[in-house]
């Protein structure tokens, strides 16, 4: 068990926490949530020692084992990739490197033998013969083949470093886990069995996360950080939803009951306060007035953006013709002869593992990059509007929000895209803030802007809930359901793709596969068509 007494946490003149109390307790699974600064971050680096809080503490069942997800990933850069992981039980990992010092010298004295001895019972204790095997069943569960393991940390990329992180979070079954959006960088696959591991994790686990669809699957209950305090929900996210909504609702039905009770009390009062014979029950009615207390419904802080893409131009029947689209990047062949007919009712999922192949398609789809081989062909009544994974050039300039957005503006009035901002979160000064400042969630906004501000009929996504919070990409969700025009977009939200997608396309080494079907259809096939593939593999093997 885990919990804080007391805590609290004041930058400057502004208190964080104040005065926090919750129990973290074993065998449950705690989603963090809370709007973008509220402190979900900065509360789990209270909870796991790396920031001291300014008043209370937190404490921990001795003998327990705390264990969080690494945000350094050039920490471990000289490591080996295994070595990695097993450093997420230290105490094992420094038994390991003291064995191995002891047996590598050349005068083994008696003393280095009970030494030794004493390290074999302490690492037989800690399940030592299976770290190895242990670790590297994190690495493949995680997807990062048997070839990767014994590589320099250095030498992987970005999204496999992330992925031994988490693996070494994971190791050694702690009995206290951290984990700060550990779905960030995961394709849909590492994301499926971590959700797995975590619903079959016996032990405590607190976790920050955006995917709406993951916090419903593995969390127990809800740990929810509003106006400096935390409310714990028994129960996952969309029941936190439910029950703060209802919670609300039923504040207000009982203030409205006791104001209209108060105005009943207080036209007694007035009505019959001087008249002798009605005076006690005037008195009486006073006494009840005095003790009615309506209940303070505070507005929650968090925020959503209003998004909403209305097309200038109804769309027609042809809509983008893609044939034998091929394109080669850094020697590596990325698209191979891909070939799809849009329709003006899709909305198109790009889902795969290779993440370069799907940005490569919508970078040419967007004119940003030629093709090798192949063409592609857009309706005339088509228009596009894209959305960038890579945002850095777009935000490399010292505009202000508002100068470039009037750019894409078909009306060049500031009070108008002053207005549309303000819509968007930057309402007042903010609109003013130079793009070269702006966080990973402000340039998500201002992308999302200037797509909604260029009313096209055909919208490309390239992983646009990348740093949007939780209320940004409930937003951005709504707002493309209910877009009339045409989406292709990848995205690892699980929810997002389910309750967008009506087109599934996954980009796989051995080709193009186009489904029409929902994401959770397609992926109950998916898991039929892989079952029936081992059954059949079995029992070729058997009849051999």
């Amino acid at each position: 068990m885990i919990s804080a007494n007391n805590v609290t946490l004041r930058i400057g003149k502004k208190a964080l926490f104040e005065d926090v109390n919750i129990k973290f307790t074993e065998g449950n699974c705690y989603g963090l949530i809370g709007a973008n600064g509220a402190g979900k971050s900065t509360f789990l680096k209270i909870l796991s020692g790396q920031l001291e809080p300014s008043k209370g503490d937190v404490s921990i069942t001795p003998g327990q084992r705390l264990s969080f997800l690494q945000q350094d990933h050039f920490k471990y850069d000289d490591c080996v990739v295994l070595d990695t992981v097993m450093m997420g039980n230290a105490r094992l990992f420094e038994i390991m490197k003291e064995k191995d010092a002891i047996y590598a010298k050349e005068d083994f004295s008696e003393e280095d033998g009970i030494r030794a001895a004493d390290l074999e019972a302490e690492f037989a204790g800690l399940n030592g013969w299976e770290a190895e095997s242990d670790a590297a069943t994190l690495l493949n569960g995680l997807g990062i083949e048997t070839e990767y393991h014994n590589q320099i940390m250095k030498d992987l990329d970005g999204s496999l470093k992330v992925k031994v992180l988490l693996a070494q979070a994971l190791f050694g079954n702690p009995d206290i886990l951290l984990l700060d959006e550990p779905t960030n960088h995961l394709d849909l696959d590492a994301i499926a069995w971590l959700e797995e591991f975590l619903i079959n994790f016996e032990n405590t686990v607190i976790v920050v996360s955006h995917d709406r669809y993951f916090l419903n699957k593995v969390c127990t209950h809800t740990a929810d950080i509003d106006y400096a305090k935390i409310q714990l929900y028994a129960g996952n996210y969309d029941f936190w939803y439910e029950s703060s909504q209802l919670m609300v609702r039923q504040m207000r039905e009982a203030n409205k009951k006791k104001e209209e009770k108060i105005k009943e009390l207080q036209e007694f009062i007035q009505r019959f306060s001087a008249n002798a014979s009605k005076s006690k029950q005037a008195t009486a009615r006073k006494r009840a007035l005095e003790k009615i207390e309506l209940d303070e419904i505070r507005p929650s802080s968090r925020k959503y953006p209003y998004i909403d893409f209305r097309p200038e131009r109804e769309i027609g029947n042809e809509v983008l013709t893609v044939e034998n689209l091929s394109k080669t990047i850094g020697g590596v062949k990325v698209l191979d002869n891909l070939s799809f007919i849009l329709n003006r009712n899709d909305k198109v999922a790009f889902i795969g593992p290779d993440e370069l192949a799907k940005t490569t398609l919508f970078q040419i789809l967007s004119g940003e990059m030629e093709p090798d081989e192949g063409s592609y062909k857009w309706g005339i009544t088509t228009s596009q509007a894209y959305f960038a994974k890579d945002n850095t050039d777009i935000f490399d300039s010292d505009l202000t929000i508002t100068d470039w957005l009037t750019q894409y503006s078909p009306v060049k009035d500031v009070t108008y895209v002053r207005g549309f901002l303000g819509r968007m979160l930057f309402a007042g000064d903010d609109g003013m803030k130079k793009l070269r400042v702006l966080s990973g969630g402000e340039k998500v906004r201002c992308q999302l802007s200037m797509m909604m501000i260029q009313a096209a009929n055909v919208l490309l996504f390239d992983e646009p809930t990348n740093h949007l919070d939780m209320e940004s990409i409930t937003a951005l969700n709504n707002g493309l359901i209910k877009f009339p025009g045409v989406i292709l977009f990848s995205c690892h939200d699980h929810q997002f793709v389910q309750t967008t997608a009506n087109r599934i396309m996954e980009i796989t080494p051995n080709g193009l596969i186009d489904k029409i079907t929902t994401y959770d259809e397609y992926l109950a096939n998916d898991a039929m068509a892989r079952k029936r593939s081992v059954y059949t593999a079995r029992r070729e093997d058997d009849e051999n």
